[in-house]
């Protein structure tokens, strides 16, 4: 009789060799996310899989997955019927799978794929992305390449990420997506081009002195041109410097 639980551990045992720099982060409610020097996360995929918020009846793709933060999020607080997570690095896209394993996730399959080249089993009903921010040859890059690919256009770009979600996407189902504002223009347009019709958009700030530092947005395949301005985000409460309540909501600290 094999001993399934016997090859999981040397599985894990042999990725935790194979790589070296890898931990687990409790991100509650059972889910831990396997991280990694290159590969960790912050405040935006907190935010996009908030303002993604998937029904539990929905089929969902999360491309440039990464380490499969925005995936693990929506699993912990929507809990959608299916995702299927897509990462085109091997590293990344192994400590996924030791996250789905760790936390006994179902209904979340890690993809190896280069997503310009994907296309989803299933026409799903939404496709989130935190894709890379900075345009090729555009910025500092940082020496680690996993950092480059993750934040520069190097192996794909914002056109790419739309078609692929148009692929995808059931007629009428959403892209939801982050980034930094000044990049909104590319985003609607490679929206356009692809046939999503930006719906809605939020743009994100420490407080309301300080310029947004991020903008979420949406859009429909096939939609009609009508654009939703939603109130902004703050992230920073100004009278302590702490979390603001709705940050607090989103991390679930309330």
């Amino acid at each position: 009789m094999i001993n399934l639980r016997g090859i999981n551990n040397l599985y894990k045992g042999l990725m935790m060799k194979l790589y070296g720099d890898l931990s687990f982060e409790s991100l509650g409610e059972g889910i831990e996310i396997c991280i990694s020097t290159e590969h960790r996360f912050g405040t935006d995929a907190f935010l996009l899989a908030d303002f993604a918020a998937p029904r539990n009846k929905d089929s969902v793709l999360d491309l440039c997955t990464g380490s499969g933060i925005v995936a693990l999020l929506m699993k912990r607080n929507f809990k959608p019927k299916m995702i299927y997570a897509v990462e085109i690095q091997k590293k990344a896209h192994d400590m996924l799978l030791m996250s789905v394993e760790r936390s006994k996730i179902d209904g979340l399959e890690a993809v190896n794929a280069d997503l310009k080249e994907y296309t989803s089993p299933l026409e799903v009903d939404l496709v989130t992305c935190n894709p890379p921010y900075k345009i090729d040859n555009t910025g500092l890059k940082n020496e680690l390449d996993a950092e480059t690919i993750a934040r520069h256009e190097v192996l794909c770009d914002i056109n790419d990420v739309c078609k692929a979600a148009a692929r995808s996407l059931k007629f009428g189902g959403r892209l939801c997506l982050c980034n930094r504002p000044e990049r909104l223009c590319d985003v609607m347009c490679a929206m356009r081009e692809a046939g999503i019709e930006p719906k809605r958009v939020r743009f994100a700030s420490k407080t309301p002195k300080t310029a947004p530092w991020l903008f979420l947005i949406e859009g429909r395949k096939g939609g009609k041109p009508f654009m939703q301005i939603e109130p902004p985000l703050f992230t920073v409460n100004e009278a302590d410097g702490g979390y603001s309540d709705e940050m607090k909501r989103i991390y679930k600290l309330l």
